[in-house]
């Protein structure tokens, strides 16, 4: 029972790091291979929902939900991996991540730094570990929910990782 319990466990940790490596790649990145290719930007934004997202004097909210949404996977695994731990632990590194992911765009002149999308990540990721927790306590089998779950972000994953291919190649 305990080394299934283990192996679950791996198994959402490996997925996990799948999906920051393409969430890296996404948020540094922008979908390059080759830095070159990046955009020289060095702006930060420290007034939230303020420039960054008014476009055309109207709010982008499009790219507020993105931010928003991109994290709940996030918070989701995180949720799994950290049943036991009371919900600021599991917050605090949905938060210090997409700091760093922030700081870094800034540091390497590679995007614009700005607290809406810190807020905006870090809700996904708190919108993530509020799902996972509904759903533990609506399905009282912790054990069979994780499998589920598991199943279901193997195949999302495999799912995101086929678009990206595409994406690739077409831009190719």
């Amino acid at each position: 029972m305990k080394i299934e319990k283990q192996n679950k466990s791996n198994v959402t940790k490996i997925l996990l790091l799948i999906y920051l490596i393409i969430l890296i790649w996404i948020i540094l990145f922008k979908m390059q291979f080759n830095i070159k290719y990046l955009p020289y930007i060095r702006s930060i934004n420290l007034i939230p929902f303020a420039e960054s997202v008014i476009i055309n004097g109207k709010i982008d909210l499009g790219e507020i939900i993105d931010n928003l949404i991109v994290f709940i996977p996030v918070g989701a695994y995180i949720g799994m991996l950290g049943k036991e731990e009371k919900f600021y632990k599991k917050v605090i590194p949905i938060f210090l991540l997409t700091l760093v992911l922030e700081i870094s765009q800034y540091i390497l002149h590679i995007g614009a730094t700005d607290i809406t999308d810190v807020i905006m990540n870090t809700l996904g990721g708190i919108v993530g570990i509020l799902l996972i927790n509904f759903l533990y306590r609506i399905f009282k089998n912790n054990s069979k929910i994780d499998k589920i779950l598991n199943i279901l972000a193997t195949i999302c994953t495999i799912g995101v990782v086929f678009l990206m291919t595409i994406l690739i190649v077409v831009n190719i």
